[in-house]
Formats: C-alpha cells, sequence, structure tokens
C-alpha cells in the first residue's frame, strides 16, 4: 500500500452544506437565514443584551451593573471587645480566632479595630490593626504584631 492510497472510511468524512446556491440545492434564496432582517444580513452582530430597542433589562436594574475589582482584599474585622474574652498573656492569631467562632472565613486577612475596651495584656498577631485598635493593645501592656 503506497501513501496515494490511503483514503478514510466511509462516512467519516461529510461534505460541507453548500448554502445559497440555487432553491435546487436544498438550502438556497434565504440560505437558512430565515426571511429579511438585521439578523438575515451577513456582518450582522447584535450586542448582549440587545432586545430590538425595547428599554433592555439591564437599564432597570441599575444595582447589577458596574465593576466588581478581581484584587480587592476583604478583611475579616474583629472588635477589640472580642479580644477581651482571651486570658491574661494568651497569644491570639488568625486561627485561634477562627477555632474560637470569632471568625468566620479562615483564608481572609484580619484586621483588629478599636471598637471597645481591653482590659488584659495579650499578645495579638493579625494582618492589619487599625491606629486606635494598636494603642488599646499597647495601653493595656500587650503587643500588636503585624503578619
Amino acid at each position: 500500500m503506497m501513501e496515494h492510497q490511503l483514503v478514510p472510511n466511509k462516512g467519516a468524512r461529510k461534505s460541507r452544506k453548500r448554502i445559497g446556491r440555487g432553491d435546487s440545492a436544498g438550502q438556497g434564496s434565504t440560505a437558512g437565514r430565515g426571511m429579511k432582517g438585521q439578523k438575515s444580513r451577513t456582518g450582522a452582530k447584535l450586542r448582549p443584551g440587545f432586545e430590538g430597542g425595547q428599554l433592555p433589562l439591564i437599564k432597570g436594574l441599575p444595582m447589577k451593573r458596574g465593576f466588581t475589582n478581581p484584587f480587592k482584599i476583604y478583611y475579616s474585622l474583629v472588635k477589640i471587645d472580642a479580644l477581651d474574652q482571651f486570658d491574661d498573656g494568651a497569644v491570639i492569631t488568625p486561627d485561634i480566632l477562627y477555632r474560637r467562632g470569632i471568625l468566620r472565613n479562615p483564608n481572609q486577612p484580619v484586621k483588629i479595630v478599636g471598637d471597645g475596651e481591653l482590659s488584659k495584656a495579650i499578645t495579638v498577631s493579625a494582618h492589619k490593626f487599625t491606629k486606635s485598635a494598636r494603642e488599646k493593645i499597647v495601653a493595656a501592656k500587650g503587643t500588636a504584631e503585624e503578619l
């Protein structure tokens, strides 16, 4: 057998449908595009959400429009009040806060905010601290460590 004798199996290759080549061709006159209108013309492209001139649904839903920044970092906020339940001299990390049920998402970075009062000297490790939270931790003879 030689290279020029190789042929595919019967039915393995299908000849393309030749549309728009006369009525006897099966797909003549309208060439499978239906009757008239913008979508029957060549080069016709309708933008997503186009409703034929009617007020589009998306215009009636202003809260669904806009931009969501995929790079924005969302922090889990922890108040100083929540840290007051720990023992004096405790070392607090995001993992401990999650196990105690203070954090919902263990994968989000943690930010300590200065709402409330702190009466115990504790060591807090978090990704960020507000100025007032850092001052309250230091005032209570504790330390604030950034991760």
